[in-house]
Parts: C-alpha cells; sequence; structure tokens
C-alpha cells in the first residue's frame, strides 16, 4: 500500500507524531515523570533513590544531579529537563533537583491550561513575562549587607553554606561544613573569584565515623611509597612522568655479544648508567623523587643507597595535582633536574588510616594550593554521599567567591515570589494573565515538597505562610525540626541568590522549550536488532 501524508516523504520506520494530545501532552507527561522522582529528593528530609546503572554500579542517593546522570534518560522531552540540571550543575554546583521540579510543576500547570483551551503560544508568553518578573523580585529579596562578605572569614563562609550541605546531609551539616569551609580557605587565591574546585581533594577511606574526618593541608595519595624509605621531612622533590627506570635509546638496534666477559661489561655500562642518573639527581638535592610510570628494580636499588624515598603515581591527573601542591615540574625521562624544576614538601610520609596504608605530602607554607578533606565512613554508599555533600558544599564557595548575595531559605523566598506575582498576574490583562497565575502558583511546589518530606500537614505549612507573608514578614520559613513557621533568621537558612536565580531561569527555558514542540518525527534506529531481541532470537535458533 502506497503511504500517503507526512509518511510518502519520509523513509520506511520513521513515527510522526503531531497535534497537542500526540506530542505536548506526552511530552509534559514525560517530563511530569521525571519530576516526580527527583521531587522526592527535595530538602533536607528528601528521600533517598536506590539506582543501579548498566554497568551494575549501586548509587544510594538523594542528590538529583546524581540520579538523572545514572538513570539514562532516552525520552527527548525529559533529555531538555536533564540538561537543564546540568547547565545547572556545572554553572553553580547546586540546585539541580531544584531546576528539574520546578519545571516538571511549570509543565504540569501548562498541560492544565492547554486542557482548558489555552494556546501553548499565550503560556509561553506568560511564563516568559512571569520570568522577568521573578528576577525583579528576587533582587528586592536579597538580605541587605549580604553582598559584602569576606571569603576568608569562616563564620560567613558556613553561615552561606549551611543551607546546600544539609539538603544532602541533615544533621551532620555543622561537621562538613567546617570541614569544607577550612580547606576552601587554605587554598582561596587572592583574587577570590579565581578559586578553582578541583585545588578540594576528597579521600574516602573506609572504617570510623564522619567524627575521625580531617583536613590535610596538602595531598593524600592511597599508595604505599616504594622501597623501604617511608618518611621525608623538609625535602626538595623531582617529578618524573616517564618513569625511573633504565632508558631505552630511540634508535633499535641489535647487540651482538661473543663472550660472557662482553655481556658482564655490558651489563655493568648499563649499571652504571643508571646510577649515574640516580646520583645525578641525589646532588641536585632532591629527597624525593616521584614517578609517573615504573620504577625499575636496579632504579630502586640506587635510590636506597643515596636515601632517596621514592613514590609512584600512576593517574597523570594525580601527578599533576601533586606538581601543584609540591611547586615541581615534571620531566619526561630521567635526568639531572634544575633548582627551579624541583618542588618542595614540607613532610611527606606513609600513614595507616582505618587499616589503609597511605602517603600523605604536606605543606604548611608556600605551595598549599591543594588541600584534601579525609573523609571517614563505615560503607562506600555513605562516604560516596560525604563526598557529593563536600562537593556541593565547595561549588557553594566557588558561587560565593563570585557573588555574595542571600536570600531567604526554607520556602520563604518561593512564598514571597508566589504572592508577588500573584498580584502581579491580576493587574495583567490577557489570556497570559492566566499562565503567570500558574507560574505563579507553581512556586508552591517547594513549600509543599519539604512538609511532605518531613512528614507534616502542607495544606497547613502553606497556609501559615501565606498569612505570615500576607502581613509583611518576607523571611517566614518553615523550621523543619519543629514542624512549624518560623522566621529565617532564627534558624539561619539561608540561600544563594546565584543559586536561585539559575534554576528558576534554567527551569523556565528548559519549560518553554518542551512547550514549543508540536511534532515529533522519530527515525527508526540505526545497526541491527536490539542485543536484547538478538540473544533470543540466538537461543531460539540454539534449542532448534
Amino acid at each position: 500500500m502506497q503511504p500517503h501524508g507526512i509518511q510518502s516523504m519520509l523513509k520506511d520506520g520513521y513515527r510522526h507524531l503531531s497535534g497537542l494530545d500526540e506530542a505536548v501532552i506526552k511530552n509534559i507527561e514525560a517530563c511530569k515523570e521525571l519530576s516526580t522522582i527527583t521531587r522526592t529528593s527535595l530538602g533536607p528530609n528528601g528521600m533517598n533513590k536506590m539506582v543501579i546503572n548498566h554497568l551494575d554500579k549501586l548509587f544510594v542517593t538523594n542528590d538529583a544531579g546524581t540520579i538523572v546522570n545514572e538513570l539514562e534518560i532516552q525520552h527527548p522531552a525529559a533529555k531538555i529537563l536533564v540538561l537543564a540540571a546540568k547547565a545547572q550543575q556545572e554553572e553553580i554546583g547546586d540546585g539541580a533537583n531544584l531546576t528539574i521540579s520546578f519545571a516538571g510543576e511549570l509543565l504540569q500547570n501548562a498541560g492544565e491550561l492547554i486542557r482548558a483551551g489555552l494556546h501553548p503560544s499565550d503560556i509561553i508568553t506568560g511564563y516568559n513575562k512571569a520570568i522577568t518578573k521573578t528576577v525583579e523580585i528576587l533582587e528586592q529579596l536579597v538580605e541587605s549587607g549580604s553582598e559584602t562578605m569576606d571569603v576568608r572569614n569562616k563564620d560567613e563562609v558556613v553561615f552561606r553554606m549551611r543551607a546546600a550541605v544539609a539538603s544532602k546531609q541533615f544533621g551532620q551539616e555543622e561537621i562538613i561544613c567546617s570541614l569544607v569551609a577550612d580547606a576552601c580557605i587554605q587554598v582561596c587565591p587572592k583574587n577570590p573569584t579565581n578559586f578553582n574546585v578541583d585545588n578540594v581533594r576528597v579521600a574516602k577511606l573506609l572504617g570510623g565515623g564522619l567524627h575521625n574526618s580531617c583536613i590535610v593541608r596538602g595531598m593524600v595519595l592511597k599508595s604505599d611509597a616504594v622501597g623501604s624509605i617511608k618518611r621525608m621531612e623538609k625535602a626538595k622533590v623531582a617529578v618524573f612522568a616517564g618513569g625511573v627506570d633504565t632508558t631505552a635509546t630511540e634508535t633499535k638496534g641489535t647487540v651482538l655479544i661473543h663472550s660472557a666477559e662482553q655481556l658482564e661489561n655490558y651489563a655493568k655500562t648499563e649499571e652504571a648508567k643508571v646510577e649515574e642518573l640516580i646520583k645525578a639527581v641525589a646532588e641536585s638535592g632532591a629527597k624525593v623523587i616521584v614517578s609517573g610510570g615504573s620504577v625499575g628494580e636496579m632504579a630502586l636499588h640506587f635510590c636506597e643507597r643515596y636515601k632517596i624515598m621514592v613514590l609512584k603515581i600512576s593517574s597523570k591527573f594525580e601527578l599533576r595535582r601533586f606538581c601543584r601542591t609540591a611547586g615541581a615540574v615534571a620531566h619526561l625521562k630521567l635526568s639531572r633536574p634544575s633548582p627551579d624544576d624541583l618542588g618542595y614538601v614540607d613532610s611527606i610520609a606513609v600513614e595507616e588510616i582505618g587499616g589503609v596504608t597511605v602517603t600523605i605530602a604536606r605543606n604548611e607554607q608556600g605551595g598549599n594550593s591543594i588541600s584534601t578533606v579525609v573523609l571517614r565512613g563505615s560503607t562506600d554508599s555513605i562516604l560516596d554521599d560525604l563526598e557529593r555533600a563536600v562537593d556541593d558544599g565547595v561549588n557553594t564557595y566557588k558561587a560565593m567567591c563570585r557573588d555574595s548575595r542571600i536570600v531567604p531559605g526554607a520556602a520563604a523566598t518561593e512564598i514571597e515570589l508566589a504572592q508577588r506575582l500573584k498580584e502581579y498576574a491580576n493587574a495583567e490583562t490577557g489570556l497570559h494573565s492566566h499562565a503567570i497565575l500558574k507560574y505563579a502558583e507553581s512556586f508552591q511546589f517547594v513549600p509543599q515538597t519539604l512538609a511532605d518530606n518531613a512528614g507534616l500537614d502542607a495544606m497547613e505549612i502553606i497556609a501559615s505562610l501565606y498569612t505570615g507573608h500576607g502581613s509583611g514578614n518576607t523571611k517566614l520559613g518553615i523550621d523543619l525540626e519543629e514542624g512549624a513557621c518560623k522566621d529565617v533568621s532564627e534558624t539561619k537558612v539561608w540561600d544563594l541568590f546565584a543559586t536561585k536565580l539559575f534554576a528558576l531561569k534554567y527551569a523556565s527555558d528548559a519549560a518553554c522549550t518542551v512547550l514549543r514542540v508540536d511534532q515529533i518525527i522519530m527515525a527508526k534506529q540505526a545497526g541491527g536488532p536490539r542485543r536484547d531481541l538478538a540473544a533470543a532470537a540466538g537461543a531460539g535458533a540454539e534449542e532448534d
């Protein structure tokens, strides 16, 4: 039968969906499903998700960024929300959950308007006006005096970091914030806007508990030293990226040996060459050699003789960080290093922490450009989750180095935005005013979700918040511990202005992008039959 309509234009196997029901509503439903997954993980009382990825690796976390990354979402519309969350994660490092959940809420409300007869273009116009107004209101809600901040003042740093860390590790935020603040302040450059997140490392060691965690000013390597020398104080360091071994010549050749004496001489000259190189390194003043490749037996023997400590770092990224810690320059092959290329460490020692052998390179003064947070915990899953909390804290520090403004947290900002946007919507005329009203209502999902996740009565909480904000208290938020509404000045829950701003912007952009789609045209997937079908077919053939 001859295909007709759009199918006649496309290759076989294409699928074409168009119209409100087929395309727009289906897209909205897919995004709604995704936001339902992440929403229950929002806030300090957020529930964990257990995700087992395609490599059978287990993730137990309430971090939305990790969840959506490991879920491998296929639906094209839901992927747009995932991309928005990734953009938020890269820009700020926190707030991915708010981005996905808010975008899902906006789309759900848009679905209601579409069913009521509104055209998607009217909704998009309304949403665009609403986000412009939201940014305007958000700037008015900034706490006065918060724009000036000393990023080296630990109390101020912890004050701004608490909310971000508490959303991952509620109840342990004080310990984690203190650790992260110390680590970040240690490596903060003279110009704070150049702060590099990569300079705060995390070493996860099984055993003990969070109270056993500590900060090391320098680097922690999860490996032992090569050889018998395990400790050096105030040592110069030579780094060789290519390894410490007999150097192979660039040209290949064959040596013909006629007698045992010639063989012995050949071995001796090789030995003498290695000794000469190691002696040259020792004479340059280096007491520690760090190798990026293999360490030969003969080279190690001479290192022991000249009392040189040898470390092996296989990862080139770790080697680069070590060079940054010690202020060294990596040489490609074994040779005498110049004094300028040598690094320096106050101490480098092999220690045992909780049954794990680690090498700790400390640098108290000079090149303290890297600090390591040593995390302790009972299982790998707990350590991974603690690392994500530390990661959020470090990213928040980076964000506050650029913009230290804060807004009230604990849903106080959202309720205030909802209230003011409703007033704005009532003053507007035209069909898009319905969309602005729905945009305002979408903010209610934050207090509702926080209350639901904490097991509180959401309707009662939202009513109390609206009453308080109606009488002019813009800082009234939810105190999840007492289950009542309280001023955030007392509970000390503040969010970074930048986190909120980008999350709401990205969510609105993602929602409008999905609403603009009115047709879906899908090509047949390339390649042969799917793996599971091929396996089933193979099994069937064997049985025959």
